[in-house]
């Protein structure tokens, strides 16, 4: 059996990852207990978990093997649709969230999903991600789950992937079957196709099926740590519709009982995670993007076309969003929010 370069990459991080688990303790910089955390997370190791394992790779060092964090992938400790719920329970002491997998449990997250928010930049979407990450409204959403937020994972925007006729126009998204959450997916609706929110992993047996003729995912790296250009004939390269936020939660429990310079190692590396996040994802687009343009059909959208798709799928989906949440916290200042970092970040 031939394997895939994707494949050997993920071979050799679990590899690796398995062999460094068993070398010896070097001399600590940050002197503490002994404490091993259990992190959940779905699929396989990717780009959105880069940022992740580089930082308790940077714990572990720090403190000389005492603080060690793991992170289970392949839904070992939870699927990706009740890691709040895990948490909840103390059932682990983290985990990667998907906001659209759980819209009830997390509205105020779900503004991160709204069509055209202006984070298309990766530094000002770094900026506005962690500025986010400490308003009240999304510390809030996490607190009833018993989990604090720690970093956004900084998706990038998606495009889509499907198979059969080429949607080249807006026009052509009538009635299309289209993977796609949130405000994001409510896009979508705005143009006709038809919003399926699916796990990421159950999303390209549904395109093997013929249950679905599209799928958005943030660009590129996801869709092809899911094999979604396997099922597909096109690609969208300038649709740009929004993103979502897949970030990292800590259990409080936990959280609130780690030692001071526990708490500060983790503060002190955030930036470490995201920044690897983001060369992790810069990477996979150079690899992606060349296979794309030779495998699948580029589909590349007008500026009347986008503007056109903006009109009708921006604003009205803000304030839809705003006036269905207005009674559950801010959504308004949620949403101002945004901007104002985005502003800033300028």
């Amino acid at each position: 059996m031939k394997l895939s370069k994707t494949s050997l990459t993920v071979a050799a991080v679990a590899a690796f990852a398995s062999f460094a688990s068993t070398l010896p303790a070097t001399a600590a910089n940050v002197d503490g207990p002994k404490v091993f955390w259990k992190l959940s997370m779905w699929g396989n190791p990717r780009a959105l978990s880069a940022g992740i394992e580089a930082m308790a790779e940077k714990v572990r060092e720090e403190t000389g093997g005492n603080f060690n964090i793991k992170i289970f992938y392949g839904a070992q400790l939870s699927k990706s649709t009740e890691n709040l719920d895990g948490l909840k329970v103390n059932a682990f002491e983290g985990a990667a969230i998907c906001n659209f997998y759980h819209p009830g449990k997390n509205p105020a997250w779900m503004v991160f999903s709204l069509p055209f928010l202006p984070l298309g930049d990766p530094q000002v979407d770094k900026y506005v991600r962690t500025k986010m990450m400490e308003h009240p409204a999304i510390v809030a959403d996490m607190a009833q789950w018993n989990a604090v937020p720690y970093i956004s994972g900084l998706l990038p925007q998606y495009e889509i992937l499907g198979n059969g006729d080429a949607p080249t126009s807006l026009e052509a998204w009538e009635g299309m079957r289209v993977r796609a959450g949130g405000g994001l997916g409510t896009a979508m609706e705005k143009l006709g196709a038809v919003k399926t929110t699916l796990p990421a992993g159950e999303t390209s047996t549904a395109m093997q099926r013929g249950a679905l003729d599209a799928a958005a995912f943030p660009y590129t790296y996801a869709h092809v740590a899911f094999k979604i250009n396997e099922e597909s004939t096109w690609f969208t390269a300038n649709l740009a519709p929004g993103t979502s936020e897949c970030g990292w939660v800590f259990n409080k429990t936990a959280y609130d009982a780690l030692p001071d310079q526990y708490k500060k190692l983790l503060a002190d590396n955030k930036e470490l995670a995201l920044d690897t996040q983001l060369a992790a994802y810069a990477a996979a687009d150079e690899k992606n993007l060349p296979m794309f343009k030779e495998n699948l059909t580029e589909i590349v959208y007008s500026d009347d076309e986008l503007a056109k798709f903006k009109e009708v799928a921006g604003q009205p989906v803000w304030d839809e969003w705003v006036a269905a949440n207005k009674d559950k916290f801010d959504a308004q200042n949620v949403l101002d929010s945004v901007f104002k970092f985005a502003e800033e970040a300028k």
